[in-house]
């Protein structure tokens, strides 16, 4: 009774804030299903009907079907770039115990400093004098550099809690450098991977500003970000088709965290662990 008495307050606590994040959610996804009328009349009773009309006009308006494809491809191959520069450079990190080494970390450390804003007059800069400017390559060439500080930090801490041991027994085993880095580092840092795919996909699938103004507002290369907001301009303020749009953008974001979250999960328990 007094263990029980003592977490109460803990209690009470969870079940607030899972009352404060369920409330909003639930709202955001009646109001999919309801029009203007209904939004304001009853905001939080249940919606009348469960018809798609909402979704399909806010799909048509704002050809969300190419824009979901568009966000796809930038999201996708960015993160293939990401993993690919960033798995090398921390398997070289975590290796070397040198000075160099350690300023080399400091500096990929220091890319948390750089304001987004800061980099975007420049960024605009490069895109027009490699002549990638209103294209979708030079965000997949662009993305990755913003994620590679964040990503490279993280692997390289999970790649140090990997025994020496296991290296050496690769190594004679005839095992190169790139074997040890793909058969045994790798695998081991699934977990490290997962977190960095699962962060880096968040940013990237919700990245506006950049979209905006590398890539532009053209229907045929505009990312779903950059297409949403103009539901509000096509249909006024029918709030019911805007918050459909907004749930289907959300899709693919559930599905990669309903894949990854195992994964996550497995990294920051082994990092509780190691504390």
């Amino acid at each position: 009774m007094k263990l029980g008495k003592r977490w109460l307050p803990a209690h009470v606590l969870v079940w607030t804030y899972a009352v404060l994040l369920v409330v909003p959610l639930y709202y955001f996804l009646a109001s999919a299903f309801k029009s203007n009328d209904e939004i304001f009349a009853h905001p939080f009773a249940p919606p009348t009907s469960l018809g798609f009309g909402n979704f399909r006009t806010a799909f048509e308006s704002a050809d969300l079907g190419l824009a979901v494809v568009n966000s796809a491809l930038v999201t996708v191959f960015s993160l293939a770039l990401t993993l690919l520069l960033a798995i090398p450079a921390a398997f070289a990190l975590a290796r070397s115990t040198g000075r160099l080494a350690g300023v080399v970390e400091k500096v990929f450390s220091l890319g948390f400093l750089i304001p987004t804003f800061a980099a975007l007059f420049p960024t605009f800069l490069l895109a027009a004098a490699t002549g990638l400017f209103h294209t979708r390559i030079f965000m997949v060439l662009f993305l990755p550099a913003t994620a590679l500080p964040l990503s490279v930090v993280i692997l390289v801490q999970f790649m140090r809690t990997i025994p020496p041991e296991m290296e050496e027994a690769a190594r004679l085993d005839g095992a190169s450098t790139f074997a040890v880095l793909r058969h045994v580092y790798t695998p081991m840092c699934l977990p490290g991977i997962a977190t960095v795919l699962l962060l880096n996909f968040l940013t990237f699938w919700n990245e506006y500003l950049y979209s905006l103004v590398i890539i532009g507002p053209d229907p045929a290369q505009r990312t779903v970000q950059v297409a949403l907001p103009t539901l509000k301009s096509i249909t006024g303020t029918d709030y019911g088709v805007l918050t459909a749009g907004t749930v289907l953008t959300l899709v693919p974001v559930w599905v990669v965290y309903t894949l990854l979250q195992k994964r996550m999960q497995q990294a920051l328990v082994s990092g509780a662990v190691k504390m």
